[in-house]
């Protein structure tokens, strides 16, 4: 947004914190911010706010605006399906109308009496835009072996649970399968030195790379992910994947208590089927991904069967333009409400 010409007040993507303690720690920038946006909704009256998943302190933003009258609309919400049904009460109070990013999500807020509108998941016009590195790409081929992909995560506390976890996956899979090599796809530089951090000591075929998460997942044969919205991108390029998601003993017997959902990965519920296997635990599931991932590569028909669903469910709901849709939507709302 910021190369589209957005001024940004504050990068707020540094605040992506999950669990009590770390929201505790970062308390004062979260009242900080409030107080600001607060400030500006005061002075500066903007046409609308629009928000963009984040609940919790978008929800006081949300709430904030609408005391001013500023109409508030969502985009990409949260997913309120899978844990807290019971919040909806508030978007349905603060917010204009939620832009919906999956069908059975659109229906989920309808039925609760939320105003929406369907523009599907903005991965998609992600995926479309993408121009790969043909150089890196070429380099990469020229090496021999079959490439599993290792995606640790966007947040720096998924990296510190689930990093060791993808390194023991490859030291065992390696074991099983000689030849294959390893790329793992970090988010930012702090987290590739953490990857790397964990391969210490271990002699492993192992690349870690910054800023090639597409190319790598165009690499490969397979891919081992921690669950998130990157599982569509690996639809979208129909690779097989096996999804993992180590957590706080505390924050799995949480997510025991009031997640209510049929499946984990976003993959799966679009597709109401365990297209990708998904693990999630306090525990070192990583023999359980290896498991996995040898099937694919001893058993060239099973992952070939995976590659034949994979592309029939993103025929039918990997459908890019959900920018525009939205676009379009909030400045037909913007002529409806405030003409001139």
């Amino acid at each position: 947004m910021r190369a589209a010409g957005q001024a940004q007040s504050y990068p707020l993507s540094e605040l992506a914190v999950m669990g009590v303690g770390q929201v505790a720690k970062h308390l004062r920038t979260f009242l900080h911010l409030g107080a600001k946006a607060e400030s500006d909704f005061r002075t500066h009256r903007p046409a609308a706010l629009i928000l963009i998943d984040y609940p919790g302190f978008h929800w006081h933003l949300a709430k904030r605006a609408h005391r001013y009258g500023i109409p508030v609309y969502y985009f990409v919400p949260p997913q309120l399906w899978a844990w807290a049904g019971y919040r909806v009460a508030r978007v349905r109070r603060h917010f204009t109308a939620v832009l919906t990013a999956l069908p059975f999500e659109n229906e989920w807020y309808q039925a609760r009496g939320v105003r929406t509108h369907y523009i599907g998941h903005p991965f998609f016009d992600e995926v479309r835009h993408q121009v790969l590195d043909g150089e890196f790409l070429a380099a990469e081929r020229a090496k021999p072996g079959p490439i599993i992909a290792l995606l640790p995560g966007s947040r720096t506390m998924e990296v510190e649970m689930n990093g060791p976890v993808l390194m023991h996956t490859a030291r065992k899979l390696l074991a099983q399968h000689p030849a294959v090599r390893f790329l793992v796809a970090a988010f930012q530089p702090k987290h590739a030195e953490m990857m790397r951090g964990y391969l210490a000591g271990m002699s492993l075929p192992v690349e870690v790379h910054v800023g090639r998460t597409p190319e790598i997942i165009e690499l490969c044969t397979a891919c081992a992910a921690v669950s998130g919205s990157v599982s569509l991108e690996l639809l979208a390029r129909r690779k097989p994947s096996v999804i993992v998601y180590r957590m706080s003993w505390l924050f799995n017997a949480l997510a025991r208590r009031l997640v209510r959902l049929k499946y984990l990965t976003l993959v799966n519920l679009l597709a109401d089927a365990l297209l990708y296997p998904e693990f999630a635990s306090d525990n070192d599931d990583s023999d359980k991904l290896v498991a996995v991932l040898d099937g694919w590569l001893t058993h060239p028909s099973q992952r070939a069967a995976l590659v034949a669903k994979l592309d029939d469910l993103a025929t039918r709901v990997g459908k890019s333009g959900a920018i525009d849709r939205a676009a379009e939507f909030l400045l037909a709302e913007l002529r409806r409400t405030q003409p001139g």
